[in-house]
């Protein structure tokens, strides 16, 4: 693997930067693979901006998605705490817990998410409490890069610290009147430095677990230089093997959202043919303004269902960022 530097300490804040975009994230994503819903949730603190990132989103049993986005204020880089969304490190590196208490928008049609407008005027709203505790399956993967002229997994101008891991989850989901335990496995993630999602031309990202003993993280990326790249992990029998090549074919909706998709992951130890059906994609967004200048990022979030050649099944994320070029997204359709 590529060597980086991480610290049981780099689990906390660390001290912002003088960037005005700089950004610091915790991402985590539960699956309960049996009720087959779950979900992410994210909070990235942008201090030197006065605000926080606040995202939920839910995929719900019926169909249903129950999410919510805020830019809650922000005084410092103290806490992941913003808005209601909470993280508490209970062990560094092995053990967190993400907590969310507010209000969610209930929808009945993801289409809704499209419309952001529309979305925060006409969508019902519904009272929500989340917890989900994370407990490590896998090693990290990831960090600050050893050398001055390493690649970050995202690039230097997207964030320059990053590590993410494999987990087993437990806890709850209470949407209104309605709960659903979670029993099952999820990924979780942490970055800080720079960070506009205009920064990214395309990406396309893969996270699941196909129990306790296997599951992926897979990444093709181009930055504004144009440039691909490919990278990840699979996670095999508790360890990370680092993929050395990685081929994907995408299928795609009148939308030109993602509905399948095909990956051929090379490591040295092995190589996996994996099939990934769409269950319910979140279509996201998010808008800059630098000046006059406006740009657009599509970001769609998918929940997923994978299957390994070898028969197993597994569920997760599908994450599409990608810059729009006169309404089309820069990556379409590879």
């Amino acid at each position: 693997m590529h060597a980086y530097l991480l610290e049981p300490g780099d689990e906390l804040p660390h001290q912002p930067t003088a960037d005005s975009n700089f950004n610091e994230s915790v991402y985590m994503n539960a699956f309960d693979h049996g009720r087959r819903m779950g979900g992410w949730m994210r909070v990235g603190n942008r201090v030197n901006e006065g605000y926080a990132e606040l995202a939920v989103c839910l995929y719900l049993p019926d169909g249903r998605i129950a999410c919510q986005f805020l830019r809650p204020s922000l005084g410092s880089n103290d806490a992941f705490d913003a808005g209601g969304l909470s993280v508490r490190v209970v062990e560094p590196l092995r053990r967190l817990s993400m907590h969310y208490r507010g209000e969610v928008m209930l929808l009945e049609d993801p289409e809704l998410l499209r419309d952001s407008k529309r979305l925060f005027t006409d969508a019902p709203r519904v009272a929500a409490e989340i917890d989900w505790h994370h407990e490590a399956t896998s090693p990290v993967h990831g960090g600050l890069p050893a050398t001055a002229e390493q690649e970050t997994l995202y690039g230097r101008d997207f964030s320059l610290g990053h590590f993410n891991q494999h987990t087993r989850v437990s806890g709850s989901i209470r949407i209104g009147g309605e709960h659903w335990p979670v029993d099952g496995y999820g990924w979780r993630d942490h970055s800080w430095g720079p960070r506009y999602w205009q920064n990214i031309l395309f990406d396309r990202l893969y996270m699941a677990n196909f129990g306790p003993d296997r599951g992926l993280m897979l990444l093709k990326i181009a930055n504004r230089n144009g440039l691909v790249r490919r990278g990840g992990v699979l996670h095999y029998d508790g360890e990370y093997e680092e993929v050395i090549d990685l081929d994907l074919f995408n299928e795609w909706n009148a939308a030109r959202d993602p509905v399948r998709f095909k990956l051929g992951v090379r490591t040295a130890r092995r190589t996996a043919v994996i099939e990934g059906r769409i269950l319910n994609c979140a279509p996201l967004s998010n808008r800059r303004q630098y000046g006059e200048l406006v740009e657009k990022t599509r970001i769609a979030e998918c929940f997923t269902e994978l299957t390994w050649d070898d028969g197993r099944v597994g569920y997760g994320m599908t994450e599409y960022v990608e810059l729009l070029r006169d309404g089309v997204p820069a990556g379409f359709p590879l």
